[in-house]
């Protein structure tokens, strides 16, 4: 057999390689369980069989059209993950098939390449840059990080969004001194990454609130230093009580409720800086006072911690080996790919920290 026709029939083997996904066909609807075909890898493009894949209200809000018109139905969901490398098309440069990585929304160094647009017996399912539920994917290269064998891949998963855009807001947004106080609304997966980092950064103040009594718990276990459940006490009198001040100096929003948006800027205090991570539903909008601004307070926003990945991921898989990352306590429930539209119900109501979705 020639070189072209080897080439050819590995062509042909690869065009019939086939991969179980979730996919959402109709807004508002469960996603369903399919078996795609996998198309020829493009310029840029890496085949990664999926090991965990996280799920975050930002999936959620895109199945429940809080994010606003969705031009791309039907397509694959999911953006955080961790897998190892099958296969890899032309121009990749910094990974190899047998690598172990972290697949993340966040773009870092690489070829970016489109999306893949797999089929099915109904026709094309289109999917970004990265789409996680799937037990064999198309990645663009800019979307994977190369990380040690030794870091278990269930754990690895959280790298590509939860301690990204939790840790990244501590790292690189606010960077507190020690004696900074901080204040993290809503314990989710961003929320407690912000704890755990925070905690490893050696912060002396650290206050989590929450409407959930385990969540709290959870945040107090990765190193918060007091918990209040906004449903039963005073925030307000809870943070002057703790702080002896009139406001925080950095408060970080990680639930997405206006609500807590709102209660985030009004606990800061009057010099500080309100961070705001959580997603609202496209089109509604939040409520301050003006004069707060012009008298120094600060709100900003920020999309994935502004972190850089490939200096951010070796710091946190270093940190995770020497103990101060407690991974495996943001992983409330490990669900099968069949199981996802329960996982994203017990999302929905507000009680896990982050659920994976196991693809081995």
């Amino acid at each position: 057999m020639s070189l072209k026709d080897g080439i050819l029939q590995k062509n042909r083997i690869f065009k019939q390689m086939k991969t179980k996904a979730a996919v959402l066909r109709k807004i508002g609807s469960p996603l369903e369980i399919s078996d795609l075909d996998i198309p020829e890898l493009q310029d840029g493009q890496v085949l990664v069989k999926v090991h965990y894949a996280g799920l975050c209200h930002s999936q959620l809000n895109e199945i429940l059209g809080k994010k606003g018109e969705d031009k791309y139905l039907p397509h694959v969901l999911g953006h955080e993950g961790s897998g190892i490398v099958l296969e890899c098309g032309n121009k990749v440069k910094k990974v190899k098939p047998g690598d172990h990585v972290v697949l993340s929304w966040i773009a870092s160094e690489g070829f970016n390449a489109p999306g893949a647009k797999y089929t099915d017996s109904k026709g094309q399912v289109n999917s970004g840059p990265i789409s996680t539920f799937l037990e064999k994917a198309i990645i663009s290269e800019n979307r994977l990080v190369k990380i040690p064998k030794g870091i278990p891949l269930k754990e690895a998963a959280l790298l590509g969004c939860a301690i990204p855009t939790g840790g990244g807001i501590i790292l690189n947004v606010i960077k507190p001194s020690r004696e900074n106080t901080i204040c993290i609304i809503g314990a989710g997966g961003v929320g407690l990454s912000a704890v755990m980092v925070s905690k490893s950064l050696g912060i002396k103040n650290i206050f989590v609130i929450d409407v959930h009594d385990e969540k709290i718990k959870t945040a107090l276990s990765l190193g918060a230093t007091e918990g209040l459940n906004v449903l039963t006490s005073d925030p307000y009198k809870f943070i002057k009580e703790k702080t002896k001040t009139n406001g925080i100096d950095f408060c970080i929003e990680c639930a997405g409720k206006r609500s807590s948006m709102e209660l985030a800027f009004s606990l800061t205090n009057p010099k500080g800086k309100c961070v705001l991570a959580g997603n609202l539903p496209k089109g509604d909008l939040i409520s301050i006072d003006p004069m707060d601004l012009i008298q120094g307070k600060k709100i900003i926003g920020t999309a994935g911690g502004d972190s850089t990945l490939s200096k951010d991921i070796p710091k946190y898989t270093e940190w995770f080996e020497e103990g101060k990352l407690e991974l495996n306590k943001l992983v409330t429930n490990i669900y099968s790919l069949e199981e996802i539209n329960y996982a994203f119900e017990e999302l929905l109501q507000g009680k896990v920290a982050r659920n994976l979705i196991s693809l081995n």
